[in-house]
């Protein structure tokens, strides 16, 4: 009867065991997965900050490359994602 009751509690604290290594090792990949998302947070953030800069340099480009059909400007921001449509531009009447 010792023994048997022996060996039962020696596999339930080798089980206990094996489940707080299981616990440290899901804690230690929670709090990494924690910092990378707190990293993006802040990069998201800092960036809302750039596109008031962003924008009217992108919208300056997109121009020049308009006016100036200038395919290097073109290729750069079809690189970035950005598309544009010059719009045609109005006759000037001469008096």
């Amino acid at each position: 009867m010792q023994g048997g009751m022996q060996k039962l509690l020696m596999g339930g604290s080798v089980i206990f065991l094996l489940l707080v290594l299981v616990n440290i090792g899901l804690f230690t990949t929670n709090q990494n997965q924690q910092g990378l998302v707190a990293e993006r947070g802040q990069y998201i953030q800092q960036s809302l900050g750039l596109e008031k800069v962003y924008q009217p340099l992108v919208r300056a480009l997109a121009e020049l490359a308009a006016t100036r059909n200038d395919g290097q400007i073109k290729t750069l921001l079809n690189e970035q994602g950005i598309s544009f449509n010059a719009a045609p531009q109005q006759p000037t009447a001469n008096n």
